[in-house]
């Protein structure tokens, strides 16, 4: 029997149930009905690529947008060619996508410029507001936000003196540059200003593409260049193997700008967390999907990095790495 007044067993239960759902991961993503479209646009092919691309889609599954479900995830990728990215965006913009998510910095240009209504969430901006992307970090307050791997001039300069406490004997580098790149200059600059800190002099040594790679090592061992400097780079990801072979065949030690360079063979890198910031995007595209305006939401700088030295490398290359520096690795691979 129940009691005047009181709240029915049922009707309480069912209420509970109602809050319970409301309170469960992804609810609000699921309470349409409709399936979102999401274009994942990067430079890389791949196979360079899938581990970010998976990172992502395991942190949208967290969120409670699950593949098939509620959302559709339309991945294209560019195999290394900038060149490759307007027609990669206008064909995802044609699919009707939803909210873009790119990797660095041509790629956000590239869905920007494809449509100007249609969100953009870029992963690895270098500049986005020198790029034109964002009216500032705090407040983009365009179509573009997301997460910025531009540390400042303090990478740079960690990266050098880390490669000048490996190889101690250094006095003459060569600051690798892929001069397609936007953030050419950029780099270039922090990095000349980082060597003239630790007294080392220098020369800009451009990679355009692929075939002058054997070339330029080449002529790397046979100059007065005792170790070179390389930024993050789509290209030099895309080729990270190759690279890591013939520094080691021309016995150049190489501080790369990426960890995934050292684990494809490199003496070394010192790194943004990409895996940090692909997860991060995620959280983005939650926000905007659930109808927060792109311009309101700040673009992020990076907090977690990654020093990674290789063993092997060092020795093929005939170093020993000091015990101090090895005691400050993430990550060392034997």
């Amino acid at each position: 029997m129940r009691r005047r007044g009181g709240f029915p067993h049922r009707v309480f239960g069912l209420v509970l149930g109602v809050v319970l759902l409301g309170l469960a991961p992804g609810a609000d993503a699921q309470q349409d009905g409709r399936i979102y479209r999401i274009g994942y646009l990067t430079v890389p092919s791949r196979e360079s690529a899938q581990e970010g691309a998976d990172n992502f889609a395991r942190a949208l599954r967290e969120l409670g947008w699950v593949e098939g479900k509620n959302i559709a995830i339309e991945y294209r990728f560019a195999g290394g060619s900038y060149d490759r990215l307007p027609g990669l965006a206008a064909e995802l913009v044609r699919l009707k996508t939803d909210v873009f998510v790119t990797g660095a910095t041509p790629a956000a240009v590239a869905a920007r410029d494809a449509s100007r209504l249609t969100p953009v969430v870029s992963m690895f901006t270098n500049d986005p507001v020198g790029a034109g992307l964002a009216t500032s970090l705090a407040r983009p307050g365009g179509t573009v936000t997301g997460l910025t791997v531009a540390a400042g001039p303090e990478l740079t300069g960690k990266q050098l003196e880390l490669l000048k406490n490996v190889v101690p004997s250094i006095s003459r580098i060569a600051i690798l540059v892929n001069p397609a790149s936007p953030t050419r200059a950029r780099f270039v600059s922090q990095a000349e200003a980082a060597a003239r800190t630790l007294g080392l002099t220098h020369q800009v040594v451009e990679l355009r593409e692929p075939r002058q790679f054997d070339a330029v090592f080449a002529a790397l061992a046979t100059s007065r260049t005792e170790a070179a400097f390389a930024p993050s780079d789509s290209m030099f990801y895309q080729h990270r193997d190759r690279l890591a072979e013939l520094a080691a065949k021309h016995r150049v030690p190489v501080m790369w700008g990426l960890k995934d360079h050292a684990e494809a063979g490199g003496l070394m890198a010192y790194s943004v967390n990409l895996m940090d910031l692909t997860r991060r995007a995620a959280w983005y595209v939650d926000k905007i999907l659930k109808g927060t305006k792109p311009g309101d939401l700040p673009f992020e700088q990076p907090t977690k990095f990654d020093f990674v030295i290789n063993l092997k490398a060092a020795k093929a290359l005939g170093l020993t790495i000091p015990q101090p520096v090895l005691l400050r690795a993430d990550q060392v691979i034997q």
